[in-house]
């Protein structure tokens, strides 16, 4: 996926000169829901998604969401369409035996935590978990899939972000209009620091509640480093400055579209600048699973960790579908 152009970040002519086709896109993303039947499955369904195009944060938020509901001894499976992946499912990913290629690299990470599950048609994936002894299922992005009824709607937002120049795309990152969007949603994540306004505006139509991601533990060992840093995720700039929030020397960078294929010379050519600068080469987990096998041990990888602003959060925003007996 290209990265998102600038004019998307604020409003502008050609944001304007867009805006009849991005009018066109959303009333077609209203007429496919309105026009969908979604199944209610026998189990609560938690869906994470975004109203943007590109990286907010979902995918750390579903993993923390799923590590609480294991500790409640719940049996969480996720839900995830395999985006960048060929195989259309329904899958149960297997770390041992499937890629980035077949699955996604969202796909490989979630199923580190709990099953996951590929699955182009998530009412089709959805049965294949219960039948494999889901009692809650965590969708991973589909906020604007109808297959499945939501007992939770969740959107998470990049605070540094917010929803760009609030139109739909062309004309801005918006995937439907805004103000639909929100009316569909019980609360929002606001992950980061919120430098948009995007909770003040929010909080008038919505619960809204804040998160940042930070190094995990397994990070010591870079902190502090010299390092060359590339990514290939919506927003990389994020990365580079946590790399030096950790006092990281960051020599030199390269981005990446998103869910890019990295190939075994791009990967050369990085490891050769990093040699050059007496840095070690880092990317994202994300990218790293993206990788080619035969050099992912001469790349860092950054783990990341997401922490609540309130310690509560998880139960208040599963209260819905938690059931202590």
């Amino acid at each position: 996926m290209p990265r998102a152009p600038d004019f998307w970040g604020v409003p502008g002519p050609l944001s304007t000169l867009l805006a009849p086709l991005g009018a066109l896109y959303g009333l077609g993303a209203t007429l496919r829901r309105a026009t969908s039947r979604p199944w209610r499955a026998p189990v609560p369904v938690v869906c994470v998604g975004n109203l943007v195009v590109g990286g907010g944060g979902k995918t750390p938020v579903a993993l923390a969401l799923a590590e609480f509901l294991i500790d409640r001894d719940r049996l969480p499976h996720f839900l995830t369409r395999g985006y960048g992946g060929r195989e259309a499912g329904p899958l149960r990913v297997d770390t041992s035996r499937h890629g980035a290629a077949e699955v996604g690299d969202e796909a490989l990470l979630l199923a580190r935590v709990a099953p996951t599950w590929v699955a182009r048609d998530r009412a089709a994936g959805a049965r294949a978990a219960i039948a494999a002894g889901a009692d809650i299922l965590v969708m991973d992005d589909g906020f604007q899939n109808g297959a499945l009824v939501h007992d939770v709607a969740l959107l998470v937002v990049d605070g540094s972000y917010g929803f760009g120049n609030g139109r739909v795309m062309p004309a801005g990152p918006l995937r439907e209009p805004l103000e639909p969007g929100i009316a569909r949603a019980d609360a929002m994540i606001v992950v980061g620091e919120d430098s948009t306004g995007v909770s003040r505006w929010a909080a008038r139509r919505l619960t809204v509640f804040g998160a940042r991601t930070a190094p995990a533990a397994g990070a010591k060992d870079i902190a502090g480093e010299r390092v060359f840093a590339f990514a290939g995720i919506a927003r990389p700039e994020k990365f580079y400055r946590t790399l030096r929030s950790m006092g990281c020397t960051v020599v030199g960078t390269r981005d990446f579209p998103d869910h890019h294929p990295f190939t075994d010379a791009e990967i050369a050519a990085i490891c050769a600048d990093a040699d050059d600068a007496d840095a070690i080469a880092v990317t994202t987990e994300k990218d790293h699973v993206r990788l080619p096998p035969g050099v992912r041990a001469a790349i860092r990888a950054l783990p990341v960790t997401l922490t609540w602003a309130e310690a509560d959060t998880p139960d208040r925003l599963l209260a819905k579908v938690l059931d202590d007996g």
